[in-house]
């Protein structure tokens, strides 16, 4: 059942892992997705021949969402093409590895840029045009890393705590003018970001997991369309932690 058809959505960093996988979902559901990269031309290439693939529809916009410009431009193509904007997903992010006393200014910059910043610069420019209808959904990929920390993941953990802060306030405050926004806090997945461990290392990790798995990048990208859906509509200002129990 194609619950989202008609429905224009923004899927950040969408050319691979979590976002590749929502922007997916989303197209099966029936919605027009916009995908979203900054470097990965071939993988948002592959992105949109798998959403065609389907029979969806999709559009790419390539651009570094840490710039306030670049993302009122990418607001504003969504409205000049499509006429309106339903979803955004704030999915892109980064992350360095080590210790905090080690981080230079360009590291923090950079985090803080492209996982927090980002996705209060396109919500600023989005929301308008979902506040003028009455609906819309801004869906915020966090972290279970938000919620407890990280040693060696300090800047990460902390952009991740903001954007759950973010997402409960910015909740609060357009619930009146018919906008729902939510975060969805994945723990351990099975994607590119975690391709620097080891094996040792990830059987380890999966030792703290009571499910005793990584998660799957799809298992996100269908939790995130069904919040989107009218199913959701008395859900918001929640953050849902998907970590196969670990947290």
């Amino acid at each position: 059942m194609e619950n989202l058809q008609g429905k224009i959505a923004l899927v950040t960093g969408a050319s691979r892992g979590i976002g590749k996988a929502i922007a997916i979902e989303l197209a099966k559901e029936g919605a027009s997705v916009i995908i979203n990269y900054s470097k990965d031309d071939d993988g948002a290439e592959t992105t949109l021949a798998e959403i065609i693939a389907l029979g969806g529809y999709a559009k790419l916009y390539k651009g570094n969402i840490s710039d306030y410009n670049t993302c009122k431009k990418m607001i504003d193509y969504v409205i000049e093409y499509f006429g309106k904007i339903d979803i955004l997903i704030n999915n892109a992010g980064i992350s360095t590895i080590g210790l905090f006393m080690d981080s230079s200014k360009e590291d923090i910059d950079n985090v803080m840029g492209v996982n927090i910043r980002g996705a209060m610069y396109l919500s600023k420019h989005a929301l308008p045009h979902m506040i003028s209808k009455g609906t819309g959904n801004i869906i915020n990929i966090s972290s279970i890393w938000g919620d407890v920390g990280a040693s060696c993941e300090v800047i990460y953990s902390t952009s991740k705590g903001g954007i759950n802060l973010f997402t409960k306030s910015l909740a609060k405050e357009v619930a009146p003018m018919g906008v729902r926004v939510n975060a969805v806090a994945p723990g351990v997945i099975n994607t590119e970001m975690n391709s620097f461990l080891c094996e040792d290392e990830k059987n380890e990790l999966k030792e703290e997991i009571p499910m005793g798995r990584f998660g799957e990048a799809t298992e996100i990208g269908k939790l995130v369309a069904f919040l989107c859906n009218d199913s959701c509509s008395y859900l918001t200002g929640q953050i849902i932690k998907v970590d196969g129990g670990m947290i």
